[in-house]
């Protein structure tokens, strides 16, 4: 069986917030509309994949997941495995947001087995939540995650951002610190990132918002590393950090360059070596599911080159390149590659970059901090 993921986006929110470049929508309209082609196209695609296939996770992302009906997900989780072979016990992640979700929602989430949540908490200080204009406030983020530990979820992870204009180390550390006294197993801590077409970064371009430079962001990078590898948690990518034995099975999926599908509105896909994407548009997304059961916008063939470059990325971001991976996956390719770097890897190590002996290359804390312009340089 070929191990596969599969990640579902769900469009509808109840805010957009300035930084946020994901594809969704404040309305409830063709709320129904959605799910009846969301399943279409699951459909359309177990026709030509499922045989032979695996899935290990279910994501859904959006947009606000958990806005929607527990019978809604349910019908969704049902759908997927009427139509695919989905591993017993597999991983079923629902995001939510603090503000948007009872107790008694998240039980019933639980009990149509959704077993890992992912609350979009960003921060725990009031201003820098005002700031982001997220909805909640810090004593509501606590009380999300606590929720959801009522509820018997036992793999809980939320998301912070560091490097917010005007934040300083201190707060930021309050943030960590406020993170590792809650009942969590995984944290995807990530530099505010500047993206095109948000309000944010209109701000910035107009000069009402400054962001610190590239030193001061190095230095809270480093500091969450240190306090949260000393909390007990351990870096297993660039930007999150997992208890041992909880790091999240879809994310891994992504970075281990294994096969995913993508169904909803904006959605990726990356199958049997060819990458393709959905229409962001929820009307054009219903429209072209109706008369075709897909959704693409666009597609593209990888190529052997494009692809050992992506799967090297990806390693080193993550748990490590593996010498004989890659060797089995691209050959002569692969043994070349590696002996052109050589002597970059040798000196890499040598400074304290990564951790290199005859099974694996992998990134130090210290390299995890330079990840980018080390790939700049192998790539």
């Amino acid at each position: 069986m070929q191990k596969t993921a599969c990640y579902i986006h769900i469009p509808f929110c109840d805010h957009k917030c300035i930084y946020c470049d994901f594809y969704s929508i404040i309305t409830s309209d063709n709320v129904q509309s959605f799910l009846k082609c969301l399943k279409k196209e699951i459909e359309h695609y177990s026709a030509i994949y499922s045989e032979k296939r695996e899935l290990i996770s279910i994501y859904f992302g959006g947009g606000t997941p958990s806005l929607m009906e527990p019978d809604y997900i349910s019908e969704i989780i049902n759908n997927i495995r009427e139509n695919f072979n989905v591993k017993k016990n597999a991983e079923i992640t629902l995001e939510t947001n603090p503000g948007t979700i009872s107790l008694e929602k998240f039980k019933m989430f639980h009990a149509l087995g959704v077993n890992r949540i992912s609350i979009g908490v960003q921060s725990f200080d009031n201003d820098e939540l005002k700031f982001l204009t997220r909805i909640h406030d810090s004593e509501t983020a606590i009380k999300t995650v606590n929720y959801a530990m009522e509820a018997s979820f036992e793999n809980i992870s939320f998301d912070l951002i560091f490097n917010l204009p005007g934040q300083t180390k201190s707060k930021w550390i309050k943030n960590l610190e406020q993170a590792v006294k809650l009942p969590i197993k995984h944290i995807s801590a990530y530099s505010l990132i500047l993206e095109r077409g948000t309000i944010l970064n209109k701000m910035v371009l107009d000069g009402k918002v400054k962001i610190a430079d590239e030193d001061y962001d190095a230095e809270l990078y480093e500091t969450t590393i240190e306090l949260l590898t000393s909390n007990g948690f351990y870096q297993y990518e660039v930007s999150n950090f997992a208890k041992p034995g909880f790091e999240c099975t879809h994310n891994n999926a992504y970075w281990h360059y294994t096969d995913y599908f993508g169904f909803g509105t904006s959605a990726h896909s990356f199958v049997n070596g060819k990458r393709w994407w959905n229409l962001s548009s929820l009307k054009m997304y219903i429209d072209k599911i109706e008369k075709s059961g897909d959704a693409i916008a666009g597609s593209e063939i990888i190529s052997s080159e494009k692809a050992m470059d992506e799967y090297i990325m990806l390693d080193l971001r993550s748990s490590g390149l593996n010498i004989k991976m890659l060797e089995n996956r691209f050959g002569n390719k692969g043994i070349e590659w590696l002996k052109n770097k050589y002597s970059y890897f040798e000196l890499l190590k040598n400074q304290d970059f990564v951790i290199k002996n005859d099974e694996i290359i992998k990134l130090t804390s210290k390299g995890y901090a330079i990840c980018d312009e080390i790939l700049a340089e192998i790539l």
